[in-house]
């Protein structure tokens, strides 16, 4: 069966116990790495993904705390003697900047390099983003302050979806692309332009029935304290703060 690794939690400041938002999609021969900060090699192997089975990575939006971790990603990939294809997927604003970025650490020099795809997604709802044999991933643009996606993904036979919001302020888009959907995970980072509260997720969570409440990309100590409380005084249904190396079913 296919899971999702929430391999960090943190809103764009994290801790010692926290690394910034970031997940894995796994199945039983690919996983898919959901952006990337921080040192994801590292993150991976706790998380017991192997390295070599990641096959693709989607990038939601180009923010630091979403894709610092693509250079050394790449490096340690390259370094580690990978010769398989990877794909990366995300919105042309995004794949442009991450293309420039990766042009400042000259890779196209690296000797022996795998081959790198990027694939450009159109800023619509619903989109087919990829599919394997255990599950498929679709995405939607959503309210950021830069052109952000949310993703949600099902099982190959539609029968289950988990869904992340992204980073967003609560929009209708996110409502429709959570339809139904087993669990939401959805950001919290607190009230401001491109962002939501706890309550504004409980709210989404409520409004498109979904049946679990994950509340992620949120800040961490003193500043954390209620947000469980302030989602279920509007979703009728389970509500938990995310935490580093969760484990999700699909």
């Amino acid at each position: 069966m296919p899971r999702l690794v929430i391999l960090g939690t943190a809103n764009a400041i994290p801790d010692p116990a926290r690394e910034n938002t970031h997940m894995a999609l796994v199945g039983r021969r690919n996983a898919v790495l959901i952006d990337c900060v921080g040192t994801p090699t590292v993150h991976l192997a706790r998380a017991a993904v192997p390295l070599d089975s990641v096959t693709d990575l989607i990038v939601t939006h180009f923010h630091p705390d979403h894709v610092s971790g693509v250079p050394l990603l790449l490096m340690n990939m390259w370094l580690l003697g990978r010769q398989e294809p990877l794909r990366i997927y995300g919105l042309h604003h995004c794949l442009e900047r991450l293309e420039h970025m990766m042009s400042l650490y000259q890779w196209d020099n690296w000797p022996n390099f795998f081959p790198v795809s990027f694939h450009r997604l159109p800023e619509r709802e619903h989109m087919l983003v990829l599919e394997s044999e255990d599950f498929r991933v679709y995405s939607s643009p959503v309210r950021h302050i830069i052109p952000t996606i949310g993703l949600r993904m099902e099982t190959a036979d539609g029968g289950r979806a988990v869904v992340y919001s992204g980073d967003t302020e609560p929009c209708e888009a996110v409502i429709r692309l959570a339809g139904g959907a087993a669990v939401l995970i959805h950001e919290a980072s607190g009230g401001g332009v491109g962002h939501s509260t706890a309550e504004q997720a409980g709210q989404v969570a409520r409004t498109a029935e979904v049946g679990r409440l994950m509340l992620i990309h949120y800040p961490g100590g003193a500043l954390s304290d209620g947000l469980v409380e302030q989602a279920r005084a509007v979703f009728p249904g389970p509500v938990e703060l995310s935490q580093d190396f969760t484990e999700v079913e699909l």
